[in-house]
């Protein structure tokens, strides 16, 4: 019985172990939909903790202990690879705030054009920035996202900027240098989440004034990923 018990934790482990390894990659190719892959995060959560708490019961009983300690560790090591992600994605969920639609110039959003079609297909709908709400709670949490001003004419500044996307691995739609417009499209590594993105190149006293906007396809909270994305796409572009 104890070696069967030993067994089924390490089984437990596994399992949270396989949930976490396949719930991203098996929405980014399709396999299963976006929200199954949430779920499986959620399972191999759950899943791993209860195997870190038999592991641990198991390592305390002399009984069961005996003759399997170095099973019941891997269990363990397993277990806690399998919640450590989950658990950190959630705990970053929770400090940002649920919204999905980022810019540096909430006043006048860049306007997507030729991306405006894919994002009225999209599951969050509308290519219309919201504004309102969603503009406050990202002045409130994210005071540091602006506009930067580059001291070169706005045709360089769109050509480095369309080479920057290119680089970042983001789908380039659209570069329009009458408009000063460039739009793409940046798909995440693990789930394959596409976000679209709109950079605008004005002439500015100084050069040229450059504003992002990132905004994901599916889910209410994008976690701070736009955020993120446009804070690295202004600090490599400047």
């Amino acid at each position: 019985m104890p070696r069967l018990l030993r067994a089924l934790a390490l089984a437990i482990a596994v399992a949270a172990l396989v949930m976490l390894a396949t719930a991203g990659p098996g929405a980014r190719f399709g396999i299963w939909p976006w929200g199954a892959g949430l779920a499986l995060l959620k399972w191999a959560t759950w899943t791993g903790i209860a195997a870190i708490v038999a592991a641990l019961l198991l390592l305390v009983i002399p009984a069961t202990r005996r003759g399997g300690a170095a099973q019941l560790v891997v269990a363990l090591v397993f277990a806690g690879v399998a919640v450590t992600p989950p658990l950190l994605f959630m705990a970053r969920a929770k400090s940002v705030p649920p919204i999905h639609d980022i810019t540096t110039d909430t006043a006048e959003a860049p306007p997507f054009v030729a991306l405006r079609g894919a994002r009225e297909a999209a599951p969050n709908g509308g290519a219309v920035y919201p504004g309102g709400e969603v503009a406050a709670q990202q002045r409130a949490h994210y005071s540091e996202l602006a506009p930067i001003v580059i001291a070169s004419p706005p045709a360089e500044v769109l050509a480095r900027a369309e080479a920057l996307a290119r680089e970042m691995g983001w789908e380039v739609v659209a570069s329009d240098a009458a408009s000063g417009r460039l739009e793409a499209t940046a798909t995440t590594r693990w789930f394959g989440f596409k976000d679209d993105v709109v950079v605008r190149v004005r002439a500015d006293p100084k050069g040229s004034r450059v504003d992002v906007r990132s905004a994901s396809r599916v889910g209410g909270s994008d976690v701070g990923a736009n955020a993120a994305r446009i804070k690295e796409f202004l600090a490599r572009l400047a």
